[in-house]
């Protein structure tokens, strides 16, 4: 006789957050409490989803394994980024690379200055490179270095590096984040970059004076000639200084801007790395060594030797470890339809135009913490709102645009996030620690919010050249009460549609 297969139950809300509750209560317990790291109390989470779903929803584990599979597997490629960055980081420390950037960039940066520079620089690399990993890894390693050297504390520099970084990331046309975001919407690609000036252009802006405003505490500040003088010559004791050097990075940067797909570039980068290290006395051996095992620094200098003592792909595997397993729980919620469950609750709270915009925004930032990932945090909420703000006639673009200002940036203020994780392995700062300072990555969501409720630079799919329903440009752009009262109209009209 044939097993008949059980009747599966669609999940309530009253089930879906049980293991939502289990992990906030496991963090808090495993990290309050004992200092442990997240890995466990994540897998205890999963596990509860996991019963819930067999028992209660009555799905078999068969399915449930096909969805953690699939939820991993779709962030392989980040995965093999994240390794390859970690050679990458390695071999630019034995080969001179690093230490060469912040050899010269203690002598040449301010404390005053410092912030403002490094949120400048790390946005124009991002926006060549389209990516806020590859800038993390390579010059904002090195400006972390710089910082310390200048005594300027480590969280405020990691905070501005991952503000320009991911301003960079988010509005280069080069990112994957900033093409998911209108394929998920329906919208343009360079729509999408055009509308997101206006939330972006004032965050950033406002990044930028709080930047400079927090120089200005460093202004007239001596900096210790006999401390950037021991640093100086610890690293000059142990590694040949030469700016030929600064070429690997120029290279490597300008080829991934050049479009050349991410691994591929990155990999030219550890080549190039690995090549420098001949001229540091290195051996094949101990190049092999780099890559795997990272660079290990034995100056004297305790700072410059903690410093320069990182990278390798074995220096990634905590961090990929702890991606797998929020993905094991994202991939039990996901394939059980929990987090869509979730999702479609919140969603009946959004009555307006900004409430809709704010709903959007916590679902991005609610899947970045609970499934670890900014794609799922972009295509997910993408998925579920896009007939929701068609059917309301506003333009995909505001969809895009609110993907984008909270999926995108809230990612790297997720500690056991593909993205936070990313930022921690690169800067050695925990995002725990940076976050308060990531004003970029903290503003662009507020203010994403803000315009929805004051209905500024949102517009319908009558405005929209891109829409078929698109009429002439608006000479006066609407009021939040004309807004609405334009929705309800349009939800009238194509009722029957």
């Amino acid at each position: 006789m044939s097993k008949v297969p059980r009747e599966k139950k669609e999940a309530t809300l009253g089930i879906s957050v049980i293991p939502i509750i289990v992990i906030i209560a496991a963090l808090g317990i495993g990290i309050i409490l004992f200092g442990s790291d997240p890995h466990i109390p994540i897998l205890i989470a999963a596990a509860a989803g996991t019963l819930i779903a067999v028992f209660v929803l009555g799905y078999t584990w068969g399915e449930i394994e096909k969805g953690i599979i699939e939820s991993i597997g779709s962030v392989m490629q980040a995965i093999l980024i994240l390794a390859i960055i970690g050679m990458l980081i390695g071999t630019w420390i034995a080969g001179g690379i690093v230490p060469t950037l912040i050899y010269y960039g203690l002598q040449i940066l301010s404390p005053s200055f410092f912030l403002i520079t490094a949120l400048l620089l790390c946005s124009v690399v991002a926006i060549a490179t389209g990516s806020s990993w590859t800038t993390a890894g390579t010059v904002g390693v090195a400006l972390i270095g710089i910082a310390q050297g200048l005594g300027i504390s480590p969280a405020l520099a990691a905070g501005c590096i991952v503000s320009g970084a991911y301003f960079g990331d988010k509005m280069s046309p080069l990112s994957d984040t900033t093409n998911l975001a209108p394929a998920m919407a329906g919208a343009n690609l360079f729509d999408h970059i055009k509308h997101m000036f206006y939330t972006t252009g004032l965050s950033y802006g406002i990044s930028a004076v709080i930047f400079i405003i927090l120089g200005l505490q460093y202004r007239g500040k001596v900096v210790d000639a006999s401390e950037i003088n021991g640093i100086l010559d610890a690293i000059q004791s142990i590694y040949i200084i030469n700016p030929l050097f600064l070429l690997v990075p120029v290279i490597t940067i300008g080829a991934v801007a050049m479009k050349m797909p991410a691994i591929p570039g990155l990999l030219l980068g550890v080549v190039l790395g690995s090549l420098c290290m001949l001229f540091q006395g290195g051996s094949l051996g101990d190049m092999i060594g780099a890559i795997h095992y990272g660079a290990e620094a034995a100056s004297g200098h305790a700072m410059v030797d903690e410093l320069l003592t990182n990278g390798g792909m074995d220096s990634m595997m905590w961090t990929i470890s702890l991606i797998m397993c929020a993905l094991t729980f994202g991939g039990v919620l996901e394939a059980t339809g929990m987090m869509q469950c979730v999702a479609r609750n919140m969603m009946s709270l959004a009555k307006k135009t900004g409430s809709l915009i704010l709903v959007t925004v916590l679902s991005c930032l609610f899947v970045n913490i609970l499934c670890a990932d900014q794609y799922l945090a972009i295509a997910l909420p993408g998925k579920m709102f896009k007939d929701e703000y068609a059917r309301r006639g506003l333009a995909p673009r505001n969809l895009s645009r609110a993907l984008e200002d909270s999926g995108t940036v809230t990612s790297a203020l997720v500690p056991w996030n593909t993205c936070g994780a990313t930022m921690m392995s690169s800067l050695g700062v925990s995002p725990f620690a940076y976050a308060p300072y990531a004003f970029f990555n903290l503003l662009s969501p507020i203010v994403s919010v803000t315009y929805g409720y004051l209905g500024f630079s949102i517009m319908t799919l009558e405005e929209d050249p891109a829409s078929e329903q698109y009429v002439r440009p608006m000479k006066v752009k609407k009021s939040p009460k004309e807004l609405e009262e334009y929705i309800s109209n349009y939800k009238a009209k194509h009722a029957n549609a």
